[in-house]
């Protein structure tokens, strides 16, 4: 399983993905391998430049500075185009070295090269890209339609895309959503109106959770500055400096600032909408626990993720602003409007944690032409040295709220 560090949702999907496979019992080795590891394995550019090859991309998520990425793709894709042979090269000889038997790309931009290099070391190896995005933008972000690439799709809209760019159909798997980690379909008991009292939140309060991702971002200052009396979760992942600002600014409400934490899932049991930007992972995790979301789509908004809030629109699941600016008329109508929202909400139903495996066995299954059953199955799976190892327990497949 191919990852990388740009934004948090690649490796997320990873994960989750490795445990859905543990879960589902298969007798799968799982490798997840970072290709900035695979690509510069000596680490020369940072070495060189002083940090690494995607901190420049995570540091303007935290700063909320994304306007002109839609440019700057074009510039990557292209760039990435005169730099395939090379590699395609280096990825060849790591997929003779590790000779897999099956590769998921998680991740988009490098899926010929990845693709290519499988063909020239592995011939007659599946390939096949889990999209982390609902939606490929721009063109050829994750689909490639002249590659022997199976695409999997958590939208309708991004299999149409697959299928309007040539993709042949039993190359296109439609799943019900975006990889979510274990814990977000488990319904561990909690005293709801119990742990809001410890955290100082009248239990009838609407209480808004805001994230926007793993590095934080500055918009989380100006939305908490313009609800001083909404009581607010604000998760800041690994911004230590953004969670001390959010702690020194004045509120009538109560405000709970988190730093870095695992259990996202049970802060997002305690709210009762989500404030934040509309990437897949983030809007997937707020739905499955919930929660009505309130996002913004503008110029600043990443092009892979300005579908996503056509998506919200489509399903009835929250408000869409033009920008933060206007956050508290858009929690006003989140507030108003709650039972009706939660209802849309709880009508979107994502399974893929346990969708994806079965499209990736059935792709085996008809490539190598044998399958696994019964005994033959692990009871449990983990990756190399230093990646999560995950448990076989019994999860629920329709999430419990």
């Amino acid at each position: 399983m191919v990852w990388f560090n740009a934004g948090g949702g690649h490796r997320a999907a990873a994960t989750a993905l490795e445990c859905g496979i543990g879960q589902a019992r298969l007798p799968w080795r799982v490798r997840k391998v970072n290709l900035t590891s695979v690509l510069d394995p000596n680490g020369l550019f940072e070495r060189l430049f002083g940090f690494e090859p995607e901190a420049i991309y995570n540091k303007r998520l935290a700063t909320g500075f994304t306007i002109g990425l839609a440019q700057e793709l074009k510039v990557l894709q292209q760039l990435i185009r005169l730099a395939h042979d090379g590699l395609v090269e280096r990825l060849a000889r790591h997929w003779r070295e590790t000779e897999p038997d099956l590769v998921v790309s998680l991740i988009p931009n490098f899926n010929r090269a990845l693709h290519d290099a499988l063909a020239l070391a592995r011939p007659g190896v599946p390939f096949i890209t889990v999209m982390t995005d609902m939606a490929d933008h721009p063109p050829n972000f994750w689909i490639e339609p002249t590659l022997e690439q199976h695409v999997v799709c958590g939208t309708e809209h991004a299999v149409a895309q697959a299928l309007a760019a040539g993709c042949p159909p039993s190359r296109v798997h439609r799943v019900s959503g975006m990889l979510l980690r274990p814990d977000f379909y488990t319904s561990e008991p909690i005293d709801r109106d119990a742990e809001r009292a410890k955290l100082g939140i009248d239990a009838t309060a609407p209480t808004g959770l805001v994230l926007f991702g793993g590095a934080g971002s500055n918009a989380m200052k100006r939305i908490a500055a313009r609800l001083p009396s909404t009581p607010l979760i604000l998760m800041c992942g690994k911004n230590d400096a953004l969670a001390a600002e959010l702690r020194a600014l004045p509120a009538n409400a109560p405000r709970i600032v988190v730093g870095f934490t695992p259990h996202v899932a049970r802060w997002m049991r305690l709210a009762d909408f989500f404030v934040g930007k509309p990437g897949p992972g983030s809007l997937s995790e707020a739905v499955q626990q919930g929660l009505p979301v309130v996002v913004t789509r503008n110029a600043w908004t990443m092009p892979q993720e300005r579908w996503n809030t056509e998506w919200v629109k489509e399903h009835g699941v929250g408000v869409v602003h033009r920008s933060f600016r206007t956050v508290r008329a858009a929690v006003d109508e989140i507030v108003a409007e709650l039972p009706r929202l939660r209802a849309n909400v709880h009508r979107v139903e994502n399974t893929a944690l346990f969708d994806v495996p079965q499209v990736l066995e059935r792709i085996l299954v008809a490539q190598c032409g044998s399958s696994v059953s019964g005994d033959d199955r692990w009871p449990s799976i983990s990756g190399r040295a230093g990646s999560t190892t995950c448990r076989t327990t019994t999860i629920p497949r329709r999430r419990r709220i």
